[in-house]
């Protein structure tokens, strides 16, 4: 059997280093909220090649001291804490002492800092955890450190990270998160030579939300301050109109540390119960004041995560002040609907609507011989009864017109059988008659109606059908845009510009060739925006923000990287997007035709999400409910 041994130094090192760095953003974060504990109030961050070959951040905070500068890259060495009474009452970002160390095994890393006495600077560069020289330098107050060839000697960790552009993103969501963490401090952000984010530094934290995800996304925030029992809630959310498909807009801070809560989390979609549509989640930018004693941030080896010692307090303290910041923003915007009451009073005159139009139509009629000039109204009346039913019977803002088009395209087949005579035309009407497998019904559906203005009730051999018309609907279109997605692309006439976190705006190019492929077409605007140039044809006149917001969250919470996940992803956001909705209005003859094309058709059966599509309730089951058989 093996011999047990003691590692060496540098074995060591490495092991320890995978607790804390796994990618450039992990070296990101542990190096800025360093800066952060330093008192800098401004921080600068430039990446090249994602992080990989290059990291620096520079900061004006209080320096290392140069007999210190050495220690610091030891493990556990941190100015922090000191004894173990101290992690009961974590007031820094940092604490463990580990960052340094642990970056200095995997990279080849220089230190340039200075302190507000020294006169001189002090340099320090140590590659795989070995001092390699310590030299004077001149420098202002504060520190640099250039981190470059991460993983240079570790190819094992290299295979496991990401293409430069997937870990550049991530490295910008955690700039954003600190930034957002601490609005008093300025953060610069340059990728690859280009800035992509500069935020005031005044903790003006509204200033700081709309440089870093964006001026639309501040429009629809309402601000949030409450305290209760010692513990202040305080920050912005946004209003029920600007719900997001998923979490991805909640961002929580905990004594100014970004962290992932689940007691915050389910409070602040508690409070906004009954104001939110089923499947919208709230947005939020939350910052949760507790003493320190109360809360243990030394349970994940990111710091990502925290345990309170009594969550109840915390669930109620978030509630209450986001439920009082929704109560308070309610009230005002009531004030627009007054044009309502003006609009209803002139309907008391109509009691009897059918009879008035009547009166309206005699009138008209008399008054149409006296009166030539204005023809307009004569051929109205006519035109309705020979062409124009099918133009007056079908709503051509119907979300279901996307259904009807192709059965309407078998409209012009009766000219083709005039032509008969010639044997090839006598081929041509059988190839459209084949495609239409309508004829083959074996008997005729009948509507019975819809209930709740969403289900489709329906007879059919002896039994009756439930049919729900968005999941039906959305299965059709689903099918549709798989077999002619590119193919239909509506070119906009202007270009739509669309503001994204960071995350999403990073996700969406990454996929921009899977949006292409399924009728989007998309390209850089600069910031966080993209520009739009195309949807596909049955989103055309549907929420393209909102769709594309849908679309990088299903992405980045799926971390889908096989392209047709991708694209089967993107193809059930917009066809959820462009289906009928529960509770939309349809016409008789658009309920039966859908009705028909889902029992007529054995692959409509569920909807994307796996959802049943219809079920069935046959003679004997309702017989039997009703006691006629047992």
């Amino acid at each position: 059997m093996a011999r047990i041994h003691v590692l060496d130094k540098h074995t060591a090192e490495l092991i320890a280093a995978g607790e804390v760095v796994e990618r450039p953003a992990s070296v990101v974060k542990e190096l800025v909220e360093n800066a952060i504990d330093a008192g800098a109030s401004s921080v600068t961050v430039e990446i090249k090649n994602g992080g990989i070959t290059y990291i620096g951040i520079t900061d004006n905070g209080c320096g290392f001291a140069r007999e210190d500068v050495p220690t610091a890259f030891l493990r556990h060495a941190t100015s922090k804490i000191r004894r173990e009474e101290d992690l009961d009452s974590i007031a820094t970002l940092g604490f463990r002492g580990e960052a340094l160390a642990s970056i200095a095994a995997v990279a080849r890393v220089e230190l340039i800092t200075r302190t507000e006495e020294e006169l001189a600077g002090t340099r320090y560069v140590i590659e795989g955890g070995e001092e390699v020289e310590l030299t004077d330098v001149g420098c202002p107050r504060g520190s640099t450190i250039c981190v470059r060839d991460l993983f240079y000697n570790v190819p094992a960790r290299m295979k496991f990270l990401k293409k430069d552009v997937g870990e550049a993103n991530a490295v910008a969501g955690v700039v954003d998160r600190l930034a957002l963490s601490h609005p008093e401090v300025s953060f610069r952000f340059i990728r690859e030579g280009r800035d992509e984010l500069l935020t005031p530094g005044n903790n003006d934290l509204y200033a700081t939300i709309g440089s870093v995800l964006g001026r639309e996304f501040v429009k629809v925030l309402t601000p949030v301050e409450y305290t209760l029992g010692g513990i202040r809630v305080h920050g912005y959310i946004c209003r029920p109109e600007g719900a997001r498909a998923n979490r991805t807009m909640q961002h929580f801070f905990i004594n100014g540390r970004y962290v992932k809560t689940r007691t915050a989390m389910a409070a602040i979609e508690q409070a906004y119960k009954g104001s939110l549509m089923a499947g919208k989640f709230p947005a939020c930018v939350l910052y949760i004041d507790l003493p320190p004693e109360t809360v243990d941030a030394n349970v994940h080896p990111a710091k990502i995560e925290v345990r309170f010692v009594n969550e109840k307090p915390v669930f109620d303290a978030v509630y209450h002040g986001v439920r009082s910041a929704l109560d308070g923003e309610s009230a005002p915007r009531q004030a627009t609907l007054p044009t309502v009451p003006a609009v209803a009073t002139a309907k008391p005159e109509y009691v009897s609507p059918t009879p008035a139009r009547e009166i309206a139509r005699r009138t008209v009629m008399q008054d149409k011989p006296a009166v030539t000039p204005p023809p307009k109204p004569v051929p109205m009346p006519a035109k309705p009864i020979r062409t124009g039913t099918p133009s007056v019977l079908r709503d051509t803002t119907s979300p279901l017109d996307i259904v009807f088009e192709k059965p309407k395209a078998a409209v012009p087949t009766p000219p083709a059988k005039t032509v008969q005579p010639a044997v090839p035309q006598t081929e041509e009407p059988t190839v459209p008659v084949q495609q239409t497998i309508e004829p083959e019904k074996p008997e005729p559906i009948r509507l019975l109606g819809e209930a709740l203005h969403t289900y489709i009730l329906v007879e059919w051999r002896g039994s009756v059908y439930f049919i729900d018309k968005h999941a039906a609907h959305e299965r059709i279109l689903y099918n549709e845009l798989k077999q002619t997605a590119h193919q239909d692309s509506q070119l906009l006439l202007a270009p739509l510009s669309v503001s994204l976190s960071r995350e999403e705006y990073g996700v969406l190019m990454e996929a921009a060739a899977s949006l292409a492929e399924a009728g989007f077409e998309v390209e850089e605007f600069g910031g966080n925006t993209l520009l739009v140039r195309a949807v596909p044809m049955m989103l055309s006149g549907g929420n393209v923000a909102e769709s594309l917001r849908e679309i990088a969250g299903g992405l980045l919470s799926g971390r889908r990287e096989i392209t047709t996940e991708r694209l089967d992803w993107i193809y059930h956001s917009v066809a959820c997007r462009a289906a009928v909705k529960a509770g939309d209005g349809s016409t008789p003859q658009e309920l039966l035709k859908l009705a028909e094309r889902v029992l007529y058709n054995d692959d409509i059966r569920t909807c994307p999400h796996g959802r049943p599509v219809c079920f069935e309730l046959t003679a004997k089951e309702i017989e039997k409910q009703f006691g006629r058989i047992v």
